[in-house]
């Protein structure tokens, strides 16, 4: 007789099959490729960020950390827009299924991103770069809520960008320690990063 599944294993079963494939990437020749399909599609429909292609690409690669970093940049940057116009075209219609299908994305959290986007707007967008929601629901949410596009393309490039340089500098520095610090210091990291973009746009509406 088969025994019923506990909540929740089949979904980590296939979070751990996703990040063996994603990692089976790094010795491939087309890893830098793989890297920038993977941040594409991380930013509107894929369920594991690429920081852990990234990471591994550049402890096989450190000279090539910071070109890993923009190639996660700019695609993450582009599938931003891809969500974006989701949200902005087709969200009425699709709703349903990303709530169903769609690992991480659901009302609950969709709602708290809707509570972040109407009260910071772009500061919300910008920090979503390094919080534990995942991207997507920020992307598709400033479609679905009409935020400015040069505003939203600011905001995701400026996020995206300092997450993922901050990871290389960190490869460079620190070899194949790199995992082991990010995920030990990533909530320290997130809020010393979200006090100063904070502050930061609080000064700049003082100094006006």
């Amino acid at each position: 007789m088969k025994m019923p599944e506990r909540p929740g294993t089949s979904t980590r079963g296939l979070h751990r099959r996703l990040y063996d494939w994603m990692m089976g990437w790094a010795d491939s020749r087309y890893g830098t490729s793989a890297l920038a399909a993977l941040s594409f599609a991380e930013s509107s429909v894929f369920p594991l960020p690429p920081d852990v292609l990234l990471i591994a690409l550049g402890v096989a690669q450190p000279t090539r950390a910071y070109r890993f970093a923009a190639v996660c940049t700019i695609g993450s940057v582009l599938g931003g827009l891809l969500g974006y116009l989701i949200g902005w075209l087709l969200w009425d219609a699709v709703a349903v299924h990303f709530f169903t299908y769609v690992p991480g994305f659901t009302e609950e959290v969709f709602a708290r991103v809707q509570r972040y986007y109407l009260e910071y707007g772009f500061v919300a967008v910008a920090i979503a770069g390094f919080t534990p929601i995942p991207f997507k629901v920020f992307t598709i949410a400033s479609g679905v809520f009409g935020m400015s596009v040069p505003a939203f393309v600011a905001a995701a490039f400026v996020s995206r960008g300092l997450r993922f340089t901050i990871e290389a500098a960190l490869i460079t520095r620190y070899g194949a320690r790199v995992r082991e610090i990010i995920d030990r210091n990533f909530n320290l990291m997130t809020i010393a990063f979200v006090v100063l973009l904070v502050g930061g746009f609080a000064l700049l509406r003082w100094a006006h």
